[in-house]
């Protein structure tokens, strides 16, 4: 699970619906600078995780329906991008020559090491805090 533009864009769409009002996707594509092809396929990962609401319509949008407090920095990385890893080599469908003549890797193990703790911070991070002003001084 590597974190992608896709999810740069997923957090800016938070950006703008954090604040609880309803907004047409022309609107946070133009305030958050969000490439229009992005925004829809967004948009249904999003409704899917039922963390926006979808009204479909002349006075349609979206808007906000999960708690930013609730909702992790990993949460959201789940949810938009396709890799289920951060590191390449401990995707389960990835083939290591190495690791296999070897009957393993120590490298690999300690990445795995690494990942684990990753995800254990990106479960830390909260999306109210990551959109907080001040996140820096709280981390």
């Amino acid at each position: 699970m590597l974190f992608t533009r896709e999810t740069d864009y997923a957090i800016r769409f938070f950006r703008t619906l954090k604040d609880g009002q309803l907004h047409s996707v022309s609107d946070i594509t133009e305030r958050e600078i969000i490439p229009q092809q992005f925004a829809y396929k967004i948009l249904r990962k999003l409704s899917g995780a039922d963390f926006v609401e979808v009204t479909r319509g002349a006075k349609g949008g979206c808007r906000l329906k999960a708690d930013l407090e609730q909702v992790t920095l990993l949460d959201l990385i789940g949810v938009i991008e396709a890799k289920k890893t951060f590191i390449a080599c401990l995707d389960p469908e990835f083939e290591c020559p190495y690791r296999e003549a070897n009957n393993g890797c120590q490298v690999h193990s300690n990445l795995n090491v690494i990942e684990s703790q990753l995800a254990a911070q990106l479960k830390k991070v909260s999306l109210k805090d990551l959109l907080e002003d001040d996140f820096a001084k709280k981390f």
